[in-house]
Order: structure tokens, then C-alpha cells, then sequence
């Protein structure tokens, strides 16, 4: 997660510690249709001017959505103006510290198990197909950063970006690039064998798509940081 995407999530979430805007938040959420000013403010029992107040402030945020609508039934000359009406968005908002992915691996599991069952390969080599995939779509991201001939330290520094991104907290000295976070720590100590797997192959196919040979993943777990490490050359 970049610092960008960080603030962003962060100021989302904090338009909910207001009491009253998390009060109507949920209210809005809850209602099966969207909902008016005055049915929002008669729901969590403030004053209109209040409600308005901050069901637009939560709009601004990106987390409720607004429709117009005339509540009539009625159509044409004399129907009167649409009402304005509040719905919850479609924005997801998550944080977690230190930054976790398991969005991802979740993404991956089912590309996998889907791969497995549509041609009876066993999941195992499904799973490190759809990560291997996954990482070189990482690298080539990171690959449009570089110049025409990159040189090894901005290889190294594109690869530390896109892992930075993704939660990996990349710790660079003279030899190998460690990685301070897990972004799958509790699937990691529930699933080791599988979820390090995992991981190896898709920052393996990281380092090959953006690193030339500049870089090579292996496993090396310790307990303080992830299990797989990028060895520099």
C-alpha cells in the first residue's frame, strides 16, 4: 500500500468517527431502497440541516452515493422536483497495520481451485501457475518505471517499489533485499507450506520479469520478516 492509497483509505474511514455521521452511515446501509434527507434524519433523530450536513460530507468520501428520484409517482409538468436520495457506494474501505493482502491470496486460491477442477491439474501446480502469473503482471508494472537499459540498482529499486506497494516492507543491504512483512501472515502460520509456496513463486516471477538476473527469491524464513528473500548479484 503507497502513501497515497494509504491517506486515502485512512481519511475514508475517518469521515465514520463522527457519531452521528457513522449513525447515519449505517442507517443509509441498512435501508433496503435509498433514502431521503428527511427519512435519514428522522431514523437516527437529528434535525435535517444536521443530516444533510453529513450524508454529504459521507458522499464526499465516496461512501454513500446519491440518485434523484420523484417520490410521487408522478411525471411531467406540476410532478414537482426529484427528491434527492442516499444509498451506500460501492467503495470498499479496509486498513490494516502492519499492511495485509489477503485479498489477494484469496484471488489466487480461487484462480487456482478453478484451474484445478476445469482440467484436473492438481491445485498445487494451479496455485503456483496463477501466482507466477500474478508476479509477472507485478513486474511488468514495475518494468514501465526503468529506462530503455536499466542499470542493477534501478532494477533493484523498481522490484523494492512494487513490493512497497503490496505491503512487503522491502529491507535492501550489499547482498539481498529481506522483506520486513508478511502481507498473508496469518494464512502463512495457519497454511506455511502452501501460502510460502506461494509466495516464492510469485516474487520469484517478480524478480526474473523486472530483474534480468539481477535478482533471485528464495525461501528463508526467520521469524521476524517473510519467508522468501531476494538475493542481489
Amino acid at each position: 500500500m503507497d502513501s497515497e492509497d494509504f491517506a486515502d483509505r485512512v481519511t475514508g474511514l475517518a469521515a465514520l468517527a463522527d457519531p452521528i455521521r457513522r449513525e447515519l452511515y449505517l442507517f443509509v446501509a441498512a435501508e433496503p431502497d435509498p433514502v431521503s434527507r428527511d427519512r435519514a434524519a428522522e431514523g437516527v433523530a437529528v434535525p435535517r440541516h444536521t443530516a444533510k450536513f453529513h450524508l454529504d460530507k459521507l458522499v464526499e468520501q465516496g461512501l454513500l452515493a446519491t440518485e434523484f428520484q420523484r417520490l410521487s409517482g408522478r411525471q411531467g409538468p406540476g410532478a414537482g422536483r426529484p427528491t434527492k436520495l442516499y444509498r451506500r457506494s460501492g467503495r470498499e474501505l479496509s486498513v490494516t497495520l502492519p499492511a495485509r493482502r489477503y485479498d489477494l491470496a484469496g484471488e489466487l486460491l480461487a484462480r487456482a481451485i478453478d484451474d484445478s477442477t476445469r482440467t484436473g491439474t492438481p491445485v498445487l501446480e494451479t496455485l503456483d501457475t496463477a501466482a507466477v502469473e500474478c508476479g509477472r503482471a507485478l513486474g511488468d508494472h514495475a518494468r514501465q518505471t526503468l529506462d530503455p537499459r536499466p542499470g542493477p540498482a534501478q532494477q533493484v529499486s523498481a522490484v523494492c517499489a512494487v513490493l512497497t506497494a503490496h505491503g512487503y516492507e522491502p529491507r535492501r543491504d550489499a547482498a539481498m533485499i529481506s522483506l520486513a512483512n508478511c502481507p498473508f501472515d496469518a494464512l502463512a502460520r495457519d497454511h506455511t507450506e502452501l501460502v510460502c509456496g506461494m509466495n516464492l513463486a510469485l516474487l520469484g516471477a517478480v524478480a526474473d520479469q523486472v530483474g534480468g538476473g539481477t535478482l533471485t527469491a528464495r525461501l528463508n524464513p526467520a521469524d521476524d520478516r517473510c519467508c522468501v528473500v531476494l538475493d542481489t548479484h
